[in-house]
């Protein structure tokens, strides 16, 4: 159970996420955060140092929130195909993500690159861990006969993830998720091609 200060600390990180991750680090403001959460600034730097600490606590909130929902897609499924198909459809829709404002592991990404290293490696990280437990599903289908060996699991990983992330920028930009669909019909159609 989260004491009194806990649950506030984390309506703050659930209030600044979409702002966060629609106006970026450079572009979310304290004020923003304070109008939105309804609080004064006291009780906001009750719980964090600065807007530095208040925008490394939110990135990894939005992370850690993203990472946890997709394990949990992920792990619903039982087959490396199925486990496969999870993550793509998991960003099916790049119109209505899980918050508000498109991808965070893309959108700090870009922001991060070349102004926030505390907050790209942590994206780094993000990014490595999960091409890792791709590439880890792929396999367990492999070792399980469940995929030929002709499947190259890093290929097919990075590739899977580097188009389904670009998508959901360009969705978002052209305002239509239908391309996201043809794509992930097609990722899937490519993964076929290696079932036994």
């Amino acid at each position: 159970m989260l004491t009194k200060a806990e649950r506030t600390k984390q309506f703050i990180l659930e209030t600044a996420a979409p702002i966060f991750n629609q106006k970026g680090i450079a572009g979310a403001s304290i004020d923003d955060v304070l109008e939105a959460a309804k609080l004064t600034k006291g009780c906001l730097y009750g719980h964090f140092e600065s807007k530095e600490d208040l925008s490394i606590q939110v990135v990894n909130y939005m992370l850690d929130y993203n990472g946890l929902r997709l394990v949990a897609a992920i792990n619903k499924a039982k087959t490396a195909k199925t486990k496969v198909f999870a993550y793509l459809d998991f960003y099916k829709d790049p119109l209505e993500t899980n918050i508000k404002g498109g991808c965070p592991v893309f959108n700090m990404a870009v922001e991060s690159d070349d102004t926030f290293p505390i907050i790209k490696e942590r994206v780094a990280g993000v990014i490595r861990n999960g091409q890792d437990l791709f590439v880890e599903i792929l396999n367990k289908g492999i070792l399980d006969g469940e995929f030929t060996n002709k499947l190259e699991p890093e290929i097919y990983a990075f590739k899977a993830v580097a188009a389904v992330e670009g998508a959901l920028v360009l969705c978002r930009t052209m305002n239509t998720a239908k391309p996201m669909q043809g794509l992930i019909k097609n990722l899937k159609e490519e993964l076929e091609q290696f079932v036994i």
